[in-house]
């Protein structure tokens, strides 16, 4: 019998001699060489076949397995303990058809490089416990929307195609042209109709790739994703056949071969209809989603200060304060309240807005030491308002500039709005404290400006200005083309408010402002009437304070405490106020729309006597529409050295 020695390293170092030479000793070695000998075949046919199970006494042995891996898999029992055993079978990774049909939709909406053996547990131990229920969660629900539309009765599918025919009857197809990623002949003259033929291939790529990977169609499956990969590398961001690689046309006729291959095996009406559907779902979803969010960035962005006019209105702000008190006034005081000179009310907390309002009034007014402007600001504003116009002053006009804050009488107890802005339902609705997710229906109304008693002011003008019979009021966004002096001439036919309507649209209207389903409403107004711009009026005082006019104001914003008659802002409680009480102007006086609308004929804007930038799209902002912006900044001097020095550029 062998010494205990000999029998350890009979077994674990292999054979030993049999003819009385020296013991072979323990040979790690030549163990270490079976194992890779033996399992690594089986490892890599593993990811393909059935794994190793994880317990050493019922290792599978599958129908249609190779018997030399059955021989091997009985080896390893005797070789490998059964931890070692274990540890492999964790490496392995099994590919079902059941599963792969179950990931089949969603891997159809997945563009990027897909590897067979990605373990998703490597991401998850990097994700937070939250992260991934909400990952599940999103999952679920989108399952269980393509399941909706790939498991349609046929009936189902009859009606979605009828509905799809007559969508695609009121398709101009002479404008779109004619191609099919199925023919050879392109009819298409159109100068993107290479890039829509590659993204047509990619749409196409993916749904076989789908069909592939659920047949177990590896193969084929590697090949589509390939392709797809090279396509999209190539299309990139391209809008025309100019802006393709060179190499666009190989990558057509490469995907165009793999295509064909797989249409021939793979091919199914119903399962590409499915596909297809579930595709259009998706997109749809993604196109709702990518509006909301350009929504949010949108009014985001219209609720910015630039760096630069940041940068701008402090720089003037600590110059202000570094002025001796006699250096901080302004000129030709004694015309403030001169009722025979054309006064302006201009309300701004921008100064390079306001600065351009002043500017273009000026270099197109006749004479413009009849002009007098009053400015009003917060007191943020106060020292670079004061500041700027000090160092330029507007030729031979009068400017005064006042703080809002300085208007001890605009209190709470006198002004529904501020009393109304101090409680804590408006705070809620402003900023849904308590509820941050759901502030997406008065996004629109989550703005500084509805916050701010400049935006109120405009009701309170003769209190601003009590010894003024007329004043025009003009907002911080406007460009001034012509002279303006003949509207002080109009006649308002004992009207308070001169105004140019914007009832050529119908969203203009009474009711897209007011909600007429208040009693208070349908019984004063009419749904119909035509509504007015704000930004450039004519105010006759004296008819204002004879009809009360602040008094009506207050009256309609006490009834709207709770937002039942409006939402917010200033144009709706406008209308309600001034009804039938506003004369219409000519409407070349007045052109609105040129921060939202960019279909505005040129010869329009070049007419007109004042230009609007309403909407969010400001010329200040980069957001701006660049073929607007010149009529703005040519009334600033861009070589200015404060202008310079915070890099405002044209």
């Amino acid at each position: 019998m062998p010494p205990p020695q000999q029998a350890l390293a009979a077994r674990a170092g292999g054979r030993c001699r049999r003819d009385g030479g020296p013991v072979c000793g323990f040979r790690p070695p030549a163990g270490l060489l079976l194992f890779f000998l033996i399992l690594s075949p089986l490892a890599v046919r593993g990811s393909i076949r059935a794994p190793i199970s994880s317990g050493i006494q019922d290792i599978p042995s599958h129908t249609g397995t190779d018997p030399r891996e059955q021989v091997a898999v009985q080896k390893l029992k005797s070789i490998l303990t059964k931890e070692t055993l274990q540890n492999v079978s964790h490496v392995e990774k099994s590919y079902s058809l059941a599963e792969l049909e179950n990931k089949a939709l969603i891997s159809s909406l997945q563009i990027a490089d897909v590897k067979l053996h990605n373990n998703p547990d490597d991401q998850q131990l990097l994700d937070s416990p939250a992260k991934l229920i909400r990952r599940q969660l999103r999952e679920e629900r989108h399952e269980q929307k393509q399941m909706v539309f790939t498991q349609q009765d046929d009936e189902a599918v009859v009606r979605l195609e009828n509905a799809a025919i007559e969508r695609s009857k009121a398709v101009d197809s002479a404008v779109l042209g004619k191609y099919s990623i199925w023919r050879r002949e392109n009819e298409n003259e159109n100068s993107d109709s290479r890039v829509r033929l590659m993204r047509d291939q990619i749409i196409m790529g993916r749904i076989y790739s789908v069909l592939a990977k659920s047949r177990n169609k590896l193969d084929l499956y590697q090949e589509l994703l390939s392709r797809i990969k090279e396509s999209q590398h190539v299309v990139g961001e391209a809008n025309a056949d100019a802006d393709l690689h060179h190499s666009a046309s190989d990558k057509i006729k490469a995907m165009g071969q793999v295509l064909s291959k797989a249409k021939e095996a793979l091919y199914d009406c119903k399962a590409v209809t499915r596909r297809l559907r579930a595709m259009l779902q998706s997109a749809d979803e993604q196109v709702r989603s990518l509006k909301k969010q350009s929504t949010f960035l949108s009014q985001l962005a219209a609720k910015t200060i630039p760096n630069g006019i940041h940068c701008l209105s402090m720089r003037l702000t600590i110059d202000y304060y570094l002025l001796p008190l006699e250096k901080r006034k302004f000129p030709r005081s004694e015309n403030l309240e001169n009722p025979n000179l054309y006064h302006y009310a201009l309300f701004s907390d921008n100064v390079l807005a306001a600065s351009v309002v002043v500017n273009s009034t000026i270099m197109n007014a006749k004479e413009p030491e009849k002009h007098v402007f009053h400015l009003v600001t917060d007191k943020l504003n106060f020292g670079a308002m004061n500041m700027w116009f000090l160092l330029n002053p507007p030729g031979k006009a009068t400017i005064h500039v006042e703080n809002v804050d300085d208007f001890k009488w605009l209190n709470s107890s006198y002004c529904p709005v501020l009393r109304q802005l101090e409680s804590a339902a408006m705070k809620e609705y402003y900023f849904k404290a308590d509820h941050p997710s759901a502030g997406s229906s008065n996004l629109k109304y989550r703005n500084p400006k509805y916050l701010s008693m400049l935006n109120h002011l405009r009701f309170y003008l003769p209190e601003v200005y009590p010894k003024l019979d007329k004043i025009l009021f003009l907002d911080d966004d406007i460009v001034v083309q012509k002279d303006l002096t003949a509207l002080w001439s109009v006649d308002l036919n004992g009207n308070v408010n001169g105004a140019v309507e914007t009832c050529g649209e119908s969203f203009h209207r009474f009711d897209k402002y007011l909600n007429f389903s208040n009693p208070h409403i349908a019984r004063n107004f009419d749904p119909n009437a035509c509504g007015w711009a704000y930004g450039m009026n004519m105010f006759d005082l004296k008819e204002w304070k004879n009809k009360d006019i602040t008094g009506i104001y207050h009256k309609w914003q006490n009834m709207n405490e709770d937002r039942v008659l409006w939402k917010l802002g200033t144009l709706p409680p406008g209308l309600l106020t001034f009804y039938k009480l506003t004369h219409p102007l000519e409407k070349s006086w007045h052109v609105l729309g040129l921060g939202y609308n960019p279909t505005i004929d040129h010869s329009e804007i070049e007419n007109a006597a004042v230009i609007h930038y309403n909407g969010n799209m400001k010329p200040w902002l980069e957001l701006a529409m660049t073929r607007y912006r010149p009529y703005w900044t040519k009334y600033i001097n861009y070589d200015h050295p404060y202008v310079r020095a915070c890099k405002l550029k044209e």
